[in-house]
């Protein structure tokens, strides 16, 4: 054993932890790559007297079987479909997972345990927990753009409610320092129970990847030169703004020496009604040609594509960990994003940040750094020395078990 688990003296918790969105990772694909990123580091780091038990959905097969085998999982237990309530989860899931963890952490300590707590990486938590409670915010988009996630009695009360068990847990953890500023304004977190960890970028995206981007660009028929947009397709991002931003480039006649004019954008993993909504949009902004598309692609194929681009894009109105921007440089390569959320600190000097919202800033910034040569050059390099010390899963494993450890009462990892 490595890392933490070889601290003197230092034992485990048992967890309590709601796996359903590894069930439907479609549904939640943040909280799914999150829960695969730590459980992965943790299974690789093993901690004595550190134990888990899964709550699944009872419908869905169950994606933990054959995988993680260092983690000590002492049961699992499965719950009914609240999904299909829609908004109405939001109510139910509370009651629903105070019943499911009551026991879960009995005798914990009989099995070498230092307490227990139960991990809220889903969103969904227990009202009334009979056990300490570690919330990680990953997403603050439902109260940051309330039109589009509170819609309705149920949506409006449900997330009322998710702040009030939020402000109750013992510890809420999130990804970046303005998701801390952001959980204090808007949910009334008290700041003695916020701890920043931020995520990680998967483990395929690092510098080297480019080697297979030229195989890529050969299957989507991409030329050398192509930018790439790798993040959602929601309320959460501003994909208005990058399509008014093209249609500003293509108005303008090409730069000298420049042979793809306007930037050509690769967007990849939009579903057929995304990219449907997308087209649409992109020919009624005259820019249809100027997109292409690539379908949902494994970690290694997507880390190869971002590696050969130009630059990444992140066009956004809420991204509170900004893990699309992060996985970019990890790759080396620079970001034009909105200046929003978690994406000032995650990106720095290695990027252009402009306001959320205006397509003529955006479409000055792609001017820039596709047309010229020394500040993409300055960018890269900028990316390239942050790519140099990335941050890991097993760091955020290591600072996540920092955090139960001192939920459950005791002392903290260090």
């Amino acid at each position: 054993m490595t890392g933490v688990a070889r601290v003197a003296g230092v034992r485990g918790v048992r967890v309590v932890l709601d796996l359903r969105p590894l069930q439907d990772p479609e549904r939640a694909p943040l909280t799914a790559a999150y829960l695969e990123g730590l459980l992965g580091a943790l299974d690789a780091d093993p901690l004595d007297g550190e134990s888990f038990a899964f709550l699944l959905a009872l419908d869905r097969d169950d994606p933990t079987v054959g995988r993680w085998p260092s983690l000590d999982v002492v049961g699992r237990r499965l719950l009914p479909p609240t999904r299909v309530l829609r908004a109405g989860a939001l109510v139910t899931d509370p009651f629903l997972l105070r019943g499911a963890i009551t026991g879960a952490g009995w005798r914990a300590e009989r099995g070498g345990a230092a307490g227990s707590v139960y991990f809220a990486a889903a969103g969904a938590l227990p009202i009334g927990s009979p056990i300490p409670v570690v919330a990680a915010l990953l997403d603050l988009a439902p109260w940051q753009l309330p039109d589009a996630w509170q819609r309705g009695a149920f949506a409006r009360f449900g997330q009322k409610l998710r702040a009030r068990l939020l402000r109750d847990a013992a510890a809420v953890i999130v990804p970046s320092r303005a998701a801390s500023g952001e959980a204090r304004r808007l949910l009334r977190v008290r700041q003695a129970k916020v701890r920043v960890v931020p995520m990680a970028p998967r483990d395929a995206f690092r510098p080297e990847t480019a080697e297979g981007a030229a195989a890529e660009r050969t299957r989507l028929g991409l030329d050398e030169r192509y930018a790439v947009y790798a993040g959602r397709f929601d309320a959460r991002e501003d994909l208005p703004t990058l399509m008014g931003a093209l249609a500003v480039l293509a108005a303008e006649p090409a730069p000298v020496g420049v042979s793809v004019w306007p930037p050509r954008v690769c967007v990849v993993g939009a579903t057929p009604d995304d990219r449907a909504s997308l087209s649409r949009a992109a020919t009624r902004a005259g820019v249809a040609e100027a997109i292409a598309y690539a379908p949902a692609l494994s970690d290694d194929r997507l880390a190869a594509l971002v590696a050969g681009a130009r630059f990444a894009l992140e066009p956004a109105l809420s991204d509170a960990g900004g893990v699309a921007a992060m996985e970019a440089l990890a790759a080396g390569v620079p970001v034009i994003a909105s200046a929003v959320g978690a994406l000032p600190e995650v990106i720095g000097a290695a990027g252009i940040l402009v306001e959320p919202g205006d397509a003529v800033r955006f479409a000055t910034a792609i001017r820039a750094v596709w047309t010229d040569d020394t500040l993409h050059a300055t960018l890269r390099a900028a990316a390239a020395l942050r790519a140099e010390t990335p941050r890991t899963w097993a760091d955020v494993a290591r600072e996540t078990r920092a955090v139960w450890a001192a939920a459950a009462g005791k002392a903290p990892l260090r």
